[in-house]
């Protein structure tokens, strides 16, 4: 009953909105969904919404994927804060869209809902990348010397939060230390070293050291 009575709450809601399973099966599937994505309620009600929206977000990664990282703070009661998303509409175009995030826990089943209400900032991100090729054209062409204050900023989706020794690990690639380096000084073994980056990179959703490193830094992480 809970559940019917929020979905008709999301129905009457003017941003698109809907609902997901703690497995990421869509469950609700608003008006303004249909409108923004292209897709009937009825196309997408049990799919997961890694197969419907196969979204990316601002720094190139999958945000849409099994177990996604959403669901996972969602799962931990860790606060999840708006992001933007690039996702894929019925007719193929990709859109941008911000997404809010809203958890639903039913104590009498003790199931939990995940709810996103997305906006289309499709013309906001088309004028944040013209703004940002003509401050890289300015800057090479020696017309900038310092870097712009009002530059957009960018909002990438939530990630598995990172441990201490995570942290601190990326920061000491960040500042040029080899891996032998980093485990001599943590005394820990290269092949500890190589799990604890796997883990980083399953966690910020990268491939490789480096580009972990600079996700990291662009996410403020360290």
């Amino acid at each position: 009953m809970l559940d019917r009575e929020l979905f008709a709450l999301l129905d009457a809601t003017a941003d698109a909105a809907f609902a997901l399973s703690e497995q990421g099966e869509i469950r609700s599937w608003n008006k303004a969904a249909e409108q923004l994505f292209g897709y009937r309620a009825d196309q997408v009600i049990g799919k997961s919404c890694a197969q419907v929206l196969r979204g990316t977000g601002t720094l190139g990664t999958r945000v849409c994927h099994q177990g996604c990282s959403v669901l996972e703070c969602a799962g931990q009661q860790t606060p999840i804060p708006n992001f933007d998303m690039n996702v894929m509409t019925r007719s193929g175009q990709r859109r941008w869209v911000n997404i809010s995030t809203l958890v639903s826990r039913n104590k009498r089943n003790a199931s939990t809902l995940v709810i996103h209400l997305a906006r289309d900032i499709s013309e906001q991100k088309r004028t944040e990348e013209l703004t940002r090729k003509m401050f890289e054209l300015s800057q090479q062409l020696g017309n900038l010397e310092q870097p712009l204050a009002h530059l957009p900023v960018i909002k990438p989706a939530p990630v598995s939060p990172l441990s201490q020794r995570e942290r601190h690990i990326l920061r000491l690639f960040a500042e040029g230390k080899t891996a032998e380096h980093i485990a001599g000084s943590l005394n820990i073994s290269l092949q500890t070293l190589r799990n604890h980056l796997h883990h980083v990179n399953r966690k910020l959703r990268t491939h490789n050291r480096l580009e972990a490193v600079m996700h990291a830094l662009q996410r403020k992480l360290i």
